[in-house]
């Protein structure tokens, strides 16, 4: 008898939208103080001053400083700052956002929640810059798997054959072409960076894998030079994808997920926010064993726990 997957067994689904969406507002509303204040389990402090005495003005769900008389909301100075949608309708959006195993688009969100597509777009991306904080100032040690993906610069082939060039090559492509690089620590977590060409990851996997730790990559010339500084072992995928247990699957698998979310989710993915995508592959590669319920308190935390975006916040006024 096969041992069930992971993702198909009851431990993998421990929250659903139908229990987001019957705890109505109230309890949507205490979820997110517990996630803004746990260290007083939910009870609010000022976040300007640091008192924690407040004036409750439960009619418009605010709170006010003894102190300071600052006026501030559970979401004041978090990526949900100045927010229109309910409190229900966030955790729901959460919850739709970690259940896409290979990513949820803007437009489906926009469907699910009943909402305007731009409203979408903003939100997503503000759960993926969420999503980030786990990979800031990360370092990888052990066994790190590292590999290169290029994405971008399509270019739409010709009807005739004889017309037709070889879209693998640079010179044939739009100019777009970007080269997502992956770090994979076996076991641990993952690592992503956005670079012109493969071995320009050099510095960066000196700024972020430990100096005792091994590498594998393949036979790419980009990578000659972690020789240097590093065990490193190489693997010629044109002879085999292992050899003597060094290969790069893991950072494959990552580059399985990150295609399907480009070609069967998005569709399309404009080079500045590549490494948005990047990121959240990543993050959904570390937590695939993790159940859809921790996963989406992890966002909910961390958005709770970032700043206002300086990226995000007005973005549709600033493109207009």
């Amino acid at each position: 008898m096969h041992k069930q997957h992971f993702l198909l067994s009851a431990k993998a689904r421990t929250l659903s939208l139908k229990a987001v969406f019957t705890m109505g507002e109230d309890k949507a509303y205490e979820a997110f103080k517990m996630l803004r204040w746990p260290e007083t389990d939910g009870e609010a402090y000022c976040p300007r001053c640091g008192c924690t005495e407040t004036y409750d003005i439960s009619t418009r769900r605010k709170f006010k400083c003894v102190a300071c008389h600052h006026q501030f909301s559970v979401t004041s100075g978090t990526l949900f700052a100045s927010r229109k949608m309910t409190f229900t309708d966030l955790l729901a959006a959460i919850v739709i956002f970690v259940n896409g195993a290979k990513g949820v688009s803007a437009l489906q969100m926009s469907r699910d929640l009943d909402c305007q597509y731009k409203t979408a777009f903003i939100l997503t991306h503000k759960l993926r810059e969420a999503m980030a904080r786990e990979q800031m100032d990360r370092e990888l040690n052990g066994v790190v798997e590292i590999d290169g993906g290029y994405f971008g610069g399509y270019v739409k082939p010709e009807n005739r054959k004889e017309d037709r060039r070889d879209r693998r090559l640079k010179a044939n492509t739009s100019g777009k072409r970007q080269c997502v690089v992956i770090m994979r620590e076996r076991g641990g977590k993952s690592l992503p960076f956005i670079v012109a060409n493969e071995g320009d990851a050099v510095p960066h996997v000196r700024d972020h894998v430990g100096t005792l730790a091994t590498i594998h990559a393949d036979e790419g010339t980009g990578w000659d030079a972690l020789h240097a500084g590093w065990k490193t072992h190489r693997v010629n995928h044109s002879v085999a994808f292992m050899d003597e247990g060094v290969c790069t699957n893991q950072a494959e698998s990552y580059f399985s997920r990150l295609r399907r979310m480009e070609t069967g989710t998005h569709h399309h993915i404009a080079g500045p926010y590549l490494n948005a995508y990047a990121g959240e592959a990543a993050w959904r590669e570390d937590h695939r064993r993790v159940d859809n319920g921790s996963q989406a308190a992890m966002v909910a935390r961390a958005t709770m726990a970032s700043s206002v975006s300086r990226k995000w916040a007005g973005y549709w006024q600033r493109a207009a």
